[in-house]
């Protein structure tokens, strides 16, 4: 399809509109023997054994495992005291990250870097849009529903910001034959410097695939662990879910978990990400058993116990589980589910049975406030795509703008962070985007804000 010419400045509520219709402990200082020269103090037993593994990315479980057993001010103390380009300080920084705590330095950028020097000067809090911004997204074909609430989603970012604004094109991934890889190269082109999108993890897969990219690119989906050099990676993953439950169910003391899953490809992703954590932690999954079980008891009864449960189920699933939990002895423990379970829900008067589960999503489908993003209800109200289950990929679209703006300052800061429509974003040292979501429960059947949810 041909890119759609630039956006004029006007409400951006109103534009969208329009746009939719047209396109369908302390810090260890060194110690000196000299005036001039520094001795590293001895490593944490743990961190060098974390160190002898760091120079092979298929160690990453067992570095992960060891920082786990350290206390907060050890793996602050000793990530501070890593060396410039140390292997180990990716990890140290992630794992702080993950704790809620902030990073001694910036993480060391000697294979991602991104370069902003084209773009006009930042602005006081960061801002520094590109010039020419291109979004590629499948705007025809069977992901065209998935992608209409993160395309309507990123030009309500685009209109609530009243600062320079790049002009922006979109390119039709589907449309285009040759598909994602034939519109990326036609929008490198056209002189876009910055890049949204792809939307599919094949899609995604195949361009990162070819290494280096002449235009730098925020991908909407995740292929691997690491980007190419310079450009990042943004997803509502799965496995971020099941990391972030894991460290709720930690903070509340859980070590042994009942996990109850269906057999949807992300909940199986996010079970997983949950047992990694959880074992990173000395923590353990004690099991995982369908949702229609009829008889949890043996799974309660195993040796050592159930002292929490996690569902990785929709929400109309989960209603029926529950009474079979309560018949188990399971009714009283820490309970926490992916943000499936607003799948399938909707009616109060049936889903006060859910009462008391923690589950992530975002500040915005949760009430919370967003800069220059009006409330959910409003938005809905008007644009069908921010409706119903398209809200968290309206969020999550409005986000891969906010990127876009902030990528420089998200990458040189240490401890550099966005407050977007899906969660805190940061960057970790690889070019992944780190998204601390908010924590929501059932509370008389209706979905609210969950206050004192942890630092997860």
């Amino acid at each position: 399809m041909n890119p759609t010419p630039s956006i004029p400045r006007f409400h951006w509520l109103s534009a969208l509109l329009v746009a939719t219709a047209l396109l369908g402990g302390c810090v260890v200082g060194p110690t000196r023997t000299s005036s001039t020269t520094p001795v590293r103090a001895p490593q944490h037993p743990l961190v060098a054994q974390a160190s002898a593994l760091a120079g092979d990315p298929a160690n990453a479980a067992a570095i992960n495992a060891l920082l786990a057993q350290l206390d907060d001010a050890t793996l602050a103390a000793e990530a501070a005291a890593l060396a410039e380009g140390d292997p180990l300080y990716p990890y140290a920084g992630r794992a702080l990250l993950r704790r809620g705590l902030p990073l001694p330095r910036p993480f060391d950028r000697v294979a991602w870097q991104f370069d902003a020097s084209a773009r006009p000067p930042a602005e006081a809090d960061g801002y520094r849009p590109p010039v020419r911004l291109a979004v590629l997204l499948p705007l025809s074909g069977d992901l065209s529903a998935a992608a209409a609430p993160v395309r309507d989603g990123l030009l309500a970012g685009y209109y609530g910001e009243s600062r320079r604004r790049p002009e922006v094109r979109f390119y039709d991934t589907h449309g285009t034959a040759g598909g994602a890889l034939a519109a990326y190269d036609r929008a490198a082109g056209e002189g876009n410097d910055f890049m949204v999108g792809p939307l599919g993890r094949d899609e995604v897969g195949a361009l990162f695939n070819r290494g280096a990219l002449a235009v730098p690119v925020l991908a909407l989906n995740r292929a691997g662990d690491v980007p190419p050099a310079g450009n990042a990676s943004f997803s509502l993953s799965p496995e971020d879910e099941g990391i972030a439950a894991a460290g709720l169910l930690l903070e509340r003391g859980a070590r042994r978990v009942l996990v109850i899953a269906g057999s949807d490809d992300s909940q199986r992703r996010a079970v997983d990400a949950l047992r990694n954590h959880l074992a990173e932690h000395g923590a353990t999954v004690t099991g995982i058993a369908s949702a229609g079980i009829a008889d949890y008891s043996p799974y309660a009864q195993a040796e050592g116990g159930v002292d929490a449960v996690f569902l990785a189920v929709r929400g109309n699933v989960a209603r029926e589980a529950m009474p079979r939990l309560a018949l188990a002895g399971l009714a009283g423990v820490p309970r926490v589910a992916t943000s499936h379970l607003l799948s399938g829900t909707g009616k109060p008067e049936e889903d006060r049975i859910l009462d008391g589960i923690a589950f992530p999503g975002e500040p915005w489908t949760s009430g919370g406030y967003v800069a220059g993003l009006a409330p959910e209800a409003s938005v809905a109200e008007r644009l069908p795509t921010a409706r119903g289950g398209g809200a968290r990929l309206f969020a999550f679209g409005h986000d891969a703008w906010l990127l876009t703006a902030y990528m420089e300052k998200l990458a040189l800061s240490p401890d550099a962070s966005v407050n977007g429509a899906t969660g805190m974003l940061r960057i970790d040292g690889s070019g992944n985007v780190q998204r601390t979501p908010a924590w929501s429960t059932f509370s008389g059947g209706v979905a609210v804000p969950l206050a004192n949810a942890g630092r997860y």
